[in-house]
């Protein structure tokens, strides 16, 4: 089983919640997403273990079993050597990836003063700038806390012009995988979120939810304010994520999806990628996202109205 926290067995149990059928079998967690108002629907593997022969024959039975159009793999395996290995199976690169081919990687085993020095001189400036403000994170793991947050994704997601996941979404994730109990924040063999705030003159300013699993931290959800920039109140949050990672004994630092080796400055993700590069992580390259293709000419058809769909979606 993949050590990815989207093939965890809470991670399941969350998906179950959101009316998404869920899979285990053997060494690899699936979702199936039915395409409203059609017999037909998608599976879905994120971040699994590399797939072969044995493997591809038997998603064909389950696709046929659940009406799948096609399954999409998004392998958590790095580059290195196994393109091929993946070409050779038969899949075709993804219509519409959901998780970016490349992420940031920060050892969290060295010291504070080597994280330190292998950062952006702006980085670690910003975060000075922001400690002298007063600026304070801490964790809150409330349901007062998480209202804030829930407040904050909207107001991003309506600043940054991107499509988000639902209120409800967030919600069942947050029910699901919140701590249970103060001991619980040590176990890491299950997954587990955790809420951090940026907090100024008793305004919250940033909102972060990360996760714990097996040796990492993970920084999936993250939303801002556009109160009191000049704190720099998000590059205090990542330096406190980083700590809060170590206190936690944990080794890796993976901060969920990165642009490429030469970003466009023009992209729109391009500042979020020139942020996480400030913290000196290493750019990982991962084998990328294929489809598993069980109906040729209903994929074909699939990828055409998704394309039409994306082009409307992005017009508005």
């Amino acid at each position: 089983m993949s050590n990815h926290p989207l093939q965890s067995l809470e991670w399941g149990e969350f998906r179950k919640k959101t009316a998404v059928k869920v899979i285990r079998e053997g060494n690899f967690q699936m979702t199936i997403h039915q395409i409203p108002h059609l017999p037909w629907s998608v599976g879905y593997i994120p971040k699994g273990d590399l797939p072969n022969k044995e493997f591809i024959n038997k998603l064909r039975k389950i696709g046929k079993e659940n009406n799948c159009i096609f399954i999409q793999l998004e392998p958590n395996i790095l580059a290195t050597n196994n393109k091929p290995r993946i070409t050779n199976l038969g899949l075709v690169p993804a219509a519409h990836p959901l998780f970016t081919k490349y992420t940031f990687v920060l050892d969290l085993t060295k010291s504070e003063d080597e994280l330190l020095k292998a950062m952006h001189q702006k980085t670690r400036y910003n975060i000075r700038v922001s400690e002298k403000h007063g600026v304070k994170i801490i964790e809150d793991n409330s349901d007062k806390a998480f209202k804030e947050y829930l407040k904050l994704t909207e107001e991003t997601t309506k600043r940054q012009n991107f499509h988000a996941h639902t209120q409800k979404y967030h919600k069942l994730m947050w029910e699901t995988l919140r701590p249970k109990t103060n001991d619980q924040k040590l176990k890491t063999d299950s997954l587990i979120a955790h809420l951090l705030l940026a907090k100024y003159k008793n305004e919250t300013l940033a909102a972060w939810i990360l996760f714990v699993y097996k040796d990492t931290l993970y920084y999936p959800y993250g939303a801002s304010s556009e109160k009191h920039r000049e704190t720099m109140a998000s590059n205090l949050m990542m330096w406190e994520a980083i700590k809060f990672g170590k206190k936690l004994g944990l080794k890796k630092f993976d901060m969920w999806g990165a642009l490429g080796p030469n970003p466009d400055p023009k992209d729109p993700w391009y500042g979020f990628h020139k942020f996480k590069q400030g913290y000196g992580g290493d750019l990982v390259e991962f084998v990328g996202s294929y489809d598993f293709v069980i109906n040729p000419f209903l994929y074909n058809l699939y990828r055409l109205t998704d394309k039409i769909r994306w082009f409307f979606l992005r017009t508005r």
